[in-house]
């Protein structure tokens, strides 16, 4: 099966979706599975896991229902709030609806220490025991960080979203490379190759931008723990969804059927328990 492990939906609201700022335009509608269920038939994508943009349990609730609603959300990623005293409840909670794959937190508009604090951390210990996995969302100046987190849980199945989002548009390798090099020495985490189109130039970008930071993410994490994500609807900004589905296909066309296979799919499948 070939797997979208990163896209979005929300009915758009202004005074909640407060991150897509005026020069998103593009972006500042409704996007629903009715939207994005052709586009994958059309570039022979057969299943998506919709993760959360918005850090309410409302939010879970309406992926919940839309992949209900819809046979090709095969997972979602939610958000509740893994500071609260009473997350377990929660995650008991979430546990018996078999759509909810793992959680995720905003971390890229957080403090740079706040993967370490200490009542996050008490949330993350609880998610194993559910068979939970959680998606990291940071910028490259957090990846220290994220390395120290990952290092405290080495049995929890943690994911990088959009490869902690490299300076593209500036070209810049270092440190990012070397610190997403270390995090990639931990067997338990994966990483997702979605969301590069937006950070580099929205309208000046050539596929060739790309190959140093899809390079150095297939170097450290190999063909079995990378995944591919579109990062839809927010790739709109800068691409189609075919102009970034073609880009990763370009880059994975030297590799062998299986190890395509592999990062268009078999590997979300299995961090994601499909």
């Amino acid at each position: 099966m070939t797997i979208d492990s990163h896209q979005h939906f929300w009915n758009y609201q202004p005074h909640r979706d407060t991150w897509i700022t005026e020069e998103m335009n593009a972006i500042r509608k409704d996007f629903l599975p009715s939207h994005l269920s052709q586009l994958l038939k059309e570039n022979k994508i057969e299943g998506s896991i919709a993760v959360q943009a918005d850090q309410s349990e409302k939010e879970t609730d309406f992926l919940i229902k839309c992949a209900r609603n819809h046979s090709f959300i095969k997972g979602i990623v939610g958000w509740t709030d893994l500071q609260s005293p009473g997350v377990q409840a929660r995650l008991e909670y979430y546990y018996q609806f078999p759509e909810v794959k793992g959680f995720r937190h905003v971390v890229q508009s957080e403090p740079g220490d706040f993967l370490l604090r200490e009542s996050f951390c008490s949330g993350i210990a609880l998610l194993e025991q559910y068979a939970f996995t959680y998606d990291i969302l940071v910028y490259p100046h957090q990846l220290p960080a994220a390395l120290a987190f990952v290092k405290k849980f080495p049995n929890q199945l943690f994911v990088i979203d959009h490869l902690a989002k490299p300076s593209v548009r500036q070209m810049q390798l270092k440190p990012w490379k070397q610190q997403l090099q270390q995090i990639a020495m931990h067997e338990n985490v994966f990483c997702k190759i979605s969301g590069l189109v937006t950070e580099a130039d929205w309208k000046t970008w050539k596929p060739s931008n790309f190959n140093p930071y899809l390079d150095t993410a297939l170097e450290a994490f190999g063909t079995k723990r990378l995944m591919y994500g579109s990062d839809w609807p927010v790739c709109l900004l800068a691409a189609s969804y075919e102009g970034q589905l073609q880009i990763i296909r370009q880059f994975i066309d030297s590799l062998s059927p299986s190890e395509k296979k592999a990062i268009m799919g078999e590997n979300a499948a299995r961090f994601y328990h499909l």
